[in-house]
C-alpha cells in the first residue's frame, strides 16, 4: 500500500476514535455540537466514515509547540 492510498484510507466512526484516541460517542458529540469540524461522510442514516488523512489534518491543527 503506498502514502496516497494510506492517507485516503476510509474509517468507521469507531475506528476513527480509536486513532484519535477518544470514544466514538466523544466523535459523535463533537459533529453534532460542531465543537470539532473534521470532515465525513455520511452513508445512510448512520454510518459514518471517515478519511485518515482527514484525521491526520485535524490532529495537526491541534498540534501544540514544545
Amino acid at each position: 500500500m503506498n502514502n496516497k492510498e494510506l492517507s485516503n484510507k476510509r474509517l468507521t466512526r469507531q475506528e476513527a476514535a480509536e486513532y484519535l484516541g477518544i470514544t466514538a460517542r466523544t466523535l459523535a458529540n463533537w459533529h453534532s455540537s460542531g465543537r470539532v469540524k473534521i470532515p465525513l461522510y455520511k452513508i445512510g442514516r448512520k454510518k459514518v466514515l471517515y478519511l485518515q488523512s482527514d484525521l491526520d489534518a485535524y490532529l495537526d491543527s491541534v498540534r501544540q509547540p514544545a
